[in-house]
């Protein structure tokens, strides 16, 4: 997976770009067809404590492109909590492939065991 690391007002560390990579591995696990991977740091001083780092994450699958985004206080909280919202989305997406294939052989096993009555 091409990883794009993209920084505004963050100095990037050694150990933040490992964060995101170890984050990442765990992603393409879930996902293996993933292309690439664009990871946004910002940190805006002008918003309330609270909320100055935000993490956004666009990840390149095949069909719509998975997106996610979080504002929080320390930057590695936001890293983690965007990595688990597009985890999520990952999931769903598997599951809703799985429901359809699901559904389509139930459908058939009926129609062959009613025209087997």
């Amino acid at each position: 997976m091409k990883l794009i690391l993209s920084t505004h007002n963050v100095t990037l560390t050694k150990a933040i770009e490992d964060h995101i990579l170890d984050k990442l591995d765990k992603l393409e696990h879930f996902n293996r067809w993933a292309v690439d991977a664009r990871v946004t740091l910002e940190h805006d001083h002008t918003r309330a404590p609270e909320k100055q780092f935000s993490c956004s994450v666009r990840l390149s699958v095949r069909g719509p492109d998975l997106f996610a985004e979080d504002r929080e206080e320390d930057l590695y909280a936001a890293i983690d909590i965007v990595m688990k919202k597009i985890e999520q989305q990952i999931r769903k997406r598997q599951n809703k492939r799985k429901a359809l294939k699901h559904t389509v052989a139930s459908r058939t096993k009926r129609t062959r065991q009613e025209a087997g009555l």
